[in-house]
């Protein structure tokens, strides 16, 4: 399955910065009722993400009723991607 959503970056500050989007409702919803086809443990869900020109393998993680994207250095970096960016989000999950 495929969206593209636009989101805004968040930095979760702990012993080493994390930079994350959260999905949309309509992801959520759609995750939650196909978690068992799709997660390998835990409810976290193997991805692949793009933003700009730049695509990464990843995994969604629930946390407060909601799935988080990581956005590992390898996007943020070539996409000059920082805290509190609005950026457009491309979304797979699923074989």
């Amino acid at each position: 399955m495929d969206w593209e959503f636009e989101a805004e970056v968040f930095q979760w500050r702990g012993p080493a910065p994390y930079f994350f989007v959260a999905t949309p409702a309509r992801v959520d919803d759609f995750l939650r009722a196909h978690l068992g086809e799709l997660t390998y443990g835990w409810g976290v869900i193997p991805a692949r993400v793009r933003i700009g020109d730049t695509e990464v393998t990843t995994s969604l993680i629930p946390k407060d009723g909601v799935y988080l994207v990581p956005l590992k250095i390898a996007l943020r970096r070539p996409e000059g991607i920082d805290d509190g960016d609005q950026v457009r989000v491309r979304l797979h999950v699923g074989s």
